[in-house]
């Protein structure tokens, strides 16, 4: 067979697959590269959101770089992005690695656990807010004072109230995708390290954590680039209060938009949400390697 019919060959193989990827390809750049080049647009224009749209430079850049609020948005969604993270990585890990067996209760609680994620935000956060109201949320009723505190109101508090309901939402989500990781695992693994004399925690640190070295990197990628969408749930739980306590980026653009009536600001809030996440989202794939997409059962 010559080159030519080799490669022509190889074309006709690969042409379906291709074709394939079309509809995904078409609906991605209709909603998501079209819409974005749009926000793109109105971040250098003067917009109410009603009136007409005037070209008006960097002068929207200017207000939203030189705002000190816009300054501490990202700090308040560095400090949750960071304390979340830390509270639901080990928790998601070792959920998903102890509901990974096939004892029943096991599969019994894994349901359980997986119940928060059925709920919606805005259900969780209404639900929060008046189990923690001072006056009649949980702690007045079971007479518990340490319950009692003004835990929305207290700018000292509230942040890690917001990272504790976030958790808790959110955890199931992650411990489904470790639980799966693990399952992947071969038995013989475990096995030969048995044979060897070794106890569980030196197989969790010997086997299971090298082998979930890309499921832990796919969640940490959806867990950190997440905390940027964490809009829903904090306008619901404390409105960005008390005070600029929690007022992260997305609640800060959507604010400067539809409540300052700034579209030409809130849009350059909006592209830099869609720069940093693409940033972080690049950072932690890199750290999977060049073969981050094989099996992460190549050590096997």
């Amino acid at each position: 067979m010559s080159v030519s019919s080799a490669s022509s060959r190889r074309v006709l193989e690969r042409g379906p697959s291709g074709w394939l990827a079309a509809p995904a390809l078409f609906f991605f750049l209709l909603f998501a590269i079209i819409p974005l080049a749009g926000v793109f647009f109105l971040s250098f224009t003067k917009w109410d959101g009603l009136g007409e749209i005037k070209l008006d430079g960097f002068s929207s850049w200017t207000t939203v770089l030189t705002d000190p609020v816009t300054g501490n948005a990202l700090w308040v969604t560095a400090k949750i992005m960071f304390f979340s993270f830390i509270v639901q990585a080990p928790i998601s890990l070792l959920l998903g690695v102890f509901t990974s067996a096939s004892q029943k209760y096991r599969a019994v609680l894994a349901v359980l656990y997986f119940v928060p994620l059925l709920l919606s935000s805005a259900a969780v956060a209404i639900a929060y807010k008046a189990l923690l109201d001072p006056n009649f949320g949980l702690g007045p009723g079971l007479g518990i004072p340490f319950l009692a505190q003004d835990w929305l109101g207290n700018s000292d508090l509230v942040l890690f109230v917001v990272v504790f309901v976030i958790a808790w939402q959110f955890v199931p989500f992650h411990t489904l995708i470790y639980q799966g990781g693990v399952r992947q695992i071969p038995a013989s693994l475990y096995e030969a390290a048995q044979i060897d004399g070794a106890g569980r925690v030196q197989q969790f640190f010997a086997i299971t954590l090298p082998q979930l070295k890309y499921t832990i990197i796919t969640s940490s990628t959806l867990m950190v680039v997440g905390s940027l969408a964490y809009f829903d749930l904090v306008f619901v739980l404390t409105g960005g209060g008390p005070g600029y306590s929690t007022r992260l980026l997305p609640l800060h653009m959507y604010l400067t938009g539809f409540k300052a009536n700034d579209m030409g600001a809130a849009s350059a809030l909006g592209v830099i949400l869609v720069v940093i996440g693409l940033a972080l989202a690049l950072i932690l794939q890199r750290l999977g390697g060049k073969n981050r997409n094989a099996s992460q059962l190549e050590g096997a």
